[in-house]
């Protein structure tokens, strides 16, 4: 499917982006693995969604999606009833992760416990992401893991169970990773430590603590001891990564006032908001809440003048599925942008250094490519052109939000890719651009 979007006049908008991502992943994960019963209300949309719920179903995991819910107040709901740490079954046949990288590796870090014989795979892109980072942990703590090119690649054929705790260095600072060890160990004998180079979005060892598990945090280091857990409800806060799109947009555009309501502004996750407050953006928070450990606020973007910075180490971990919307909006600050440090980026959904330099190069900015990131010298006029989106969510959108605020028209190729997270964001950036 291709988009043709064009840049409007004026950008006056209010935004509710989906449900967040990580946070849905993790609520609907630990629930199934809970005593008792949760709802789960403004889960996440797209096929990731599916990806997730598809496994745990496949696993034996109770999950009931209603309407109208009662408990939960909301027009959707999941209702998931727990079958406890030892209630999983093996399933008989391979669990498809689909494209959602998230659930490959979280499932994985609960397979590696179960006392069962177990598949995982995904779609060809998935198949080749990198997995080895997930394997070597959880076969040191007892797991027997096996895939392609050594374990490197899925298929991931898993015997799990009878895991004990480690100590373990992580050699990037990855949530996913994080996340599959302390799931795994969950089931481990003794206690489980996982050590970061750099601070990593924290919501499972914030959920894990609302639910009950031994689970301390110091510093960088996260240590879980067995623990069952009991279930609870959770409504989802908005996504700040489908945030980004809609306040660089209202940032960038030259008439512009964007509200994005009930966004999870989690610190871990926040680093887009300190990005382009680094950048003199004229973005703030109103209407800030929190529920169940997550604060949330609505966010609002205004038209901005922004300079160029100078991005790497400990914020990239908390940037990373931003940095293609922050190189757009670098594109309209005054001066050089930087990005390094970024090289994770290359083994996303798509070469996303790559995928965003191609792009914005083809609208006209002055961008340079470099082996972990890349150089944006900001100030050339951005013009429609024809972009790709590399079959990759987020390339799409950024492209689609650089159509609303280049000049002319702009023909996002593949504009479907943006589903996997975010079905209803094309709609939104019509009735944006159609005023």
């Amino acid at each position: 499917m291709d988009e043709m979007v064009r840049s409007p006049r004026a950008v006056e908008a209010v935004v509710t982006p989906p449900g967040d991502k990580s946070i849905s992943h993790r609520a609907a994960l630990l629930n199934s693995i809970a005593d008792g019963n949760a709802h789960v209300s403004n889960f996440c949309v797209g096929d990731d969604r599916a990806s997730m719920l598809r496994c745990l179903r496949g696993l034996g995991a109770r999950i009931r999606k209603h309407a109208n819910c009662d408990i939960s107040g909301s027009d959707e709901c999941f209702e998931i009833r727990g079958v406890g740490l030892d209630g999983l079954s093996e399933p008989g046949t391979a669990l498809n992760a689909g494209n959602s990288g998230t659930t490959m590796r979280l499932v994985t870090g609960l397979l590696a416990a179960q006392p069962f014989f177990s598949v995982i795979t995904g779609d060809r892109s998935l198949r080749n992401r990198p997995m080895k980072r997930i394997a070597t942990p959880l076969t040191s703590m007892g797991a027997r893991i096996s895939g392609r090119r050594e374990g490197s690649l899925a298929p991931l054929a898993v015997n799990g169970g009878n895991l004990h705790g480690i100590d373990y260095e992580m050699p990037v600072a990855s949530a996913q990773l994080k996340s599959s060890i302390l799931i795994a160990g969950l089931y481990a004998k003794g206690q489980t430590t996982v050590r970061q180079p750099a601070l990593s979005r924290d919501h499972t060892e914030r959920m894990m603590g609302a639910m009950g598990a031994d689970v301390v945090t110091e510093g960088l280091n996260v240590t879980v001891r067995p623990s069952r857990l009991k279930s609870i409800n959770v409504n989802v806060p908005c996504d700040i990564s489908g945030a980004s799109f809609w306040m660089v947009a209202g940032c960038c555009h030259p008439n512009a006032r964007v509200r994005v309501k009930s966004v999870g502004i989690n610190p871990s996750r926040a680093g887009v908001l300190e990005v382009l407050q680094s950048m003199g953006a004229n973005v703030r928070l109103e209407n800030v809440v929190e529920e169940g450990g997550e604060p949330s606020a609505d966010i609002v973007a205004e038209s901005s003048d922004l300079v160029g910075v100078e991005l790497s180490g400990d914020i990239i971990p908390r940037i990373i599925d931003e940095i293609p919307v922050l190189a757009l909006a670098a594109c309209f600050a005054r001066g050089t942008t930087v990005i390094r440090d970024a090289s994770e980026l290359r083994v996303k959904e798509s070469d996303r250094i790559s995928a965003t330099v191609d792009g914005l190069r083809r609208l006209g900015a002055n961008i340079e490519e470099t082996d972990d990131g890349m150089i944006i010298k900001g100030g050339a006029k951005l013009r429609g052109a024809v972009c790709d989106g590399f079959g990759d969510h987020r390339i799409a959108m950024t492209m689609g939000i650089a159509g609303l605020v280049a000049d002319g028209e702009t023909t996002v190729i593949g504009a479907e890719a943006a589903s996997v997270s975010y079905p209803e964001f094309w709609d939104t950036l019509r009735g944006i651009q159609d005023g």
